[in-house]
Order: C-alpha cells, then sequence, then structure tokens
C-alpha cells in the first residue's frame, strides 16, 4: 500500500472509531448540554469520516476499517466503562483520553507520510486539530 493510502485509511479508521464512540455514548449520556457538545463532535467525524472516505474511492484505494473485533472490544469497553458511572466528567475523561491517543498517533503520520499529497495531509492535519481542541473543549466537563 502506498503512502497516501497509508495515511487516508489512518483518518478513516480514527474517525470511524469517534463516530462509533460518539454514537454510543449519545445514547448513554443523560446531561443534555453534554449531549449537544457530544453531538457536534460526532458530527465533524463524520464529516472527516466522509472525506476520507471521497478520497480513497477517488484515488482507487480499498478503505479499511476499523476490524469486527476492535468495535465489539470497544463497545463493550465503553459499556463497561459507564456501567456504574455515566458522568459527563467521566464520560469526558474516556474521551480526553481518546482523543490524546488520536493526537500523538495523527503527529506521528504527519511526520512519517511528509511525501503524502497535500489535501491528504491537510486532511490529516484537520482531525490533529480536531482532537487537540477536543480535548481542550472537553476539559470543561471534567
Amino acid at each position: 500500500m502506498n503512502g497516501n493510502a497509508e495515511l487516508l485509511n489512518f483518518v478513516y479508521q480514527n474517525s470511524q472509531m469517534g463516530v462509533a464512540t460518539l454514537n454510543q455514548l449519545i445514547e448513554i449520556v443523560e446531561d443534555g448540554e453534554f449531549k449537544n457538545h457530544l453531538k457536534s463532535q460526532y458530527k465533524e467525524y463524520q464529516e472527516i469520516h466522509r472525506a476520507a472516505e471521497a478520497m480513497l474511492n477517488e484515488k482507487g484505494f480499498d478503505e479499511k476499517g476499523i476490524g469486527t473485533l476492535e468495535k465489539i472490544r470497544t463497545y463493550l469497553m465503553i459499556s463497561y466503562e459507564t456501567l456504574t458511572d455515566k458522568s459527563p466528567s467521566h464520560m469526558a475523561e474516556m474521551l480526553v483520553i481518546g482523543s490524546t491517543m488520536g493526537v500523538i498517533n495523527a503527529i506521528k503520520k504527519i511526520k512519517n507520510y511528509q511525501g503524502a499529497e497535500p489535501h491528504i495531509l491537510k486532511l490529516m492535519e484537520r482531525l490533529l486539530r480536531f482532537e487537540e481542541n477536543n480535548v481542550q473543549e472537553l476539559k470543561a466537563y471534567l
């Protein structure tokens, strides 16, 4: 697989995980303000995911989505983590950890794929800025 495909698939998978995670949390959360915040994040993850998918298709690359086992593992982890604590603070903490991991991985990918096409790097940088912003905004709920 070439660097452009690898970078786009990273964006595709990362945003797919964001969509799946937030979709599950939105169903669990009871606080209206926090739910609206999650819906806003969900919308941006969807937009990034669609953009990555369109670029993959445009280039003729195969989409490498998240595997079934990873989806199940994440679903079960969220279910377990929110079983006894459904507070916005606890959920925000979970999301801050996830977005921080996303920031670290995005920075590494950008450094490793400097030769990727500019519009692909731009989408990766959009995802990075979004993840960084998520961490900052979620601090208000901790």
